[in-house]
C-alpha cells in the first residue's frame, strides 16, 4: 500500500501540496494589497476598514431590509400558520445572507488581511500611534492607560497589559501565518508547531469576519487564555473600531455577559460558551437570552476541545423547588377544562354523524365523521364505530 501511495503522490501530489497550491494565490494578493497601504496615514488606514464594513453592509442591505419587512408582517399577522410561514421565510433569507457573505468575504480577504498585517507592523515599529480621536478612542481612553486622548488626537501605545503582565507588541505576520489565516477562514483546521504564532494567526480571519458585524467567537481551553488573548490581541481589533470582550470576565445570565456576546469579537472558554447555549435553551422570555445568532467561530486547541473535553458532556438542569410547579398547577385546570369541552363536542358530532349515516345521508354524515376524527382521533366510541 505504501508503494501505491508513493506512486499516486508522484502524479497527484500529497494533501499538503494541494492545500499549498490552493492557498498560495491568496498570499500573493495579500502582499499586493499590503504594498498599497505603506504610504497611508494612520487615519487613512482606519478609514479603509470602515470602507470594507460599508461595502459589506451595502452588499446585504436589500436582504436585511427584506427580513425587517417580514418580521413586521409576522408581528401584525393574526393567523398562526401564516405567521409561521413568514418566520420560515425569514430563516431562508438569513441563510441566503450567510451564503452571500461567505462569497463576499472571500473577495475582501486580501485587503482585510493586509490591513491587519500593516496595523501589526506599525505597532511593532512605533512606540506610539497618533490618530484623530473618534468616539471609540475616547471610550477606551476612559478605562485603559495605553490609549490617551489629548484634544482631537488619540495616542495608542504599543505596550499594554495582557494576562496581568505588560507586553510590547513585536509581531508581524509571516507568509506561513497568512496561509494559516486563510485556512482558518475557509473552515479548515490549521496545525502549527509551538512558536509559529498561532495566536497572531487568528487575528487575520477574526478581523475579516468581525467586519460583517455579526459576531465572532474565539473558543479557548481555559479562562486564563481567554482573558489573556482578549487583552493581548484586542488592541489590534480595537484600533479599527471593533469591540472586544471576554465572557469569562462576567457572571452568567448578567447584562454584562449579554453585552460581551454583542461585541464584534467575543473570547471565552468552551464550557462557558456551551453552558450559555444550554441556559438560553431553558430561557422562558427572549430578553433572558445572552447569545445572539451564531456567525463565525475559531476553536483554539481544537483537538482538546472537540475530542478530549467532548468526552465529558455538558449537562444542565433547572431547580426542582415547589415554586417551579406553580405555572403547571395554574394551567392544569384550564387545560383539563379545554380537553373536557373538546371531548363533549366530538361526542356530539359523532352522534350527529351516526344519525345522518343511518338515514342514508352518507356524504353529510361522512363530513361530520371526519370532523370527529380530526377533533379526537383516540376516541373509543369513534374507533368502535369505524371498525
Amino acid at each position: 500500500m505504501s508503494i501505491v501511495n508513493k506512486v499516486l503522490g508522484l502524479f497527484l501530489g500529497n494533501k499538503y501540496e494541494k492545500d499549498l497550491r490552493e492557498l498560495s494565490p491568496y498570499v500573493e494578493k495579500i502582499h499586493t494589497e499590503f504594498e498599497k497601504l505603506r504610504d497611508l496615514s494612520n487615519d487613512q488606514l482606519r478609514d479603509r476598514s470602515d470602507e470594507i464594513k460599508k461595502r459589506i453592509k451595502d452588499y446585504i442591505r436589500t436582504d436585511e431590509d427584506e427580513i425587517e419587512s417580514l418580521k413586521v408582517q409576522a408581528e401584525e399577522e393574526e393567523d398562526v400558520y401564516k405567521k409561521e410561514e413568514l418566520y420560515d421565510e425569514v430563516d431562508k433569507v438569513e441563510k441566503h445572507i450567510t451564503e452571500k457573505l461567505e462569497v463576499f468575504l472571500d473577495e475582501c480577504l486580501p485587503e482585510a488581511f493586509a490591513l491587519v498585517k500593516e496595523t501589526a507592523k506599525r505597532f511593532k515599529e512605533n512606540t506610539v500611534l497618533e490618530v484623530t480621536a473618534r468616539d471609540y478612542d475616547r471610550n477606551l481612553a476612559a478605562t485603559r492607560e495605553s490609549v490617551v486622548v489629548k484634544g482631537d488626537k488619540a495616542f495608542w501605545d504599543n505596550s499594554w497589559i495582557a494576562g496581568g503582565n505588560e507586553i510590547t507588541w513585536d509581531m508581524v505576520h509571516y507568509d506561513v501565518q497568512l496561509i494559516g489565516g486563510v485556512a482558518l477562514h475557509k473552515g479548515k483546521i490549521a496545525e502549527m508547531a509551538t512558536g509559529e504564532g498561532k495566536t497572531v494567526v487568528a487575528t487575520l480571519p477574526v478581523f475579516l469576519n468581525a467586519l460583517a458585524g455579526r459576531g465572532v467567537h474565539i473558543v479557548t481551553v481555559n479562562d486564563y487564555l481567554s482573558r489573556r488573548d482578549s487583552e493581548w490581541m484586542g488592541p489590534i481589533y480595537e484600533f479599527h473600531g471593533l469591540t472586544v470582550d471576554c465572557i469569562d470576565k462576567h457572571q452568567p445570565n448578567s447584562a454584562d455577559r449579554r453585552n460581551a456576546y454583542n461585541a464584534d469579537i467575543t473570547f471565552g472558554t468552551n464550557n462557558e460558551f456551551g453552558f450559555d447555549y444550554l441556559r438560553d435553551n431553558m430561557a422562558i422570555n427572549p430578553e433572558d437570552l445572552v447569545q445572539r445568532k451564531h456567525h463565525y467561530a475559531i476553536v483554539d486547541e481544537v483537538d482538546s476541545v472537540l475530542i478530549d473535553d467532548a468526552r465529558t458532556p455538558l449537562i444542565i438542569s433547572g431547580p426542582t423547588a415547589k415554586s417551579d410547579n406553580l405555572q403547571f398547577d395554574e394551567l392544569k385546570p384550564k387545560v383539563e377544562t379545554l380537553v373536557s369541552a373538546q371531548r363533549k363536542l366530538v361526542t356530539q358530532i359523532l352522534a350527529d354523524s351516526k344519525k345522518l349515516i343511518s338515514s342514508e345521508k352518507e356524504e353529510d354524515g361522512g363530513m361530520l365523521l371526519l370532523r370527529a376524527f380530526i377533533g379526537l382521533p383516540i376516541n373509543n366510541a369513534l374507533i368502535k364505530f369505524l371498525s
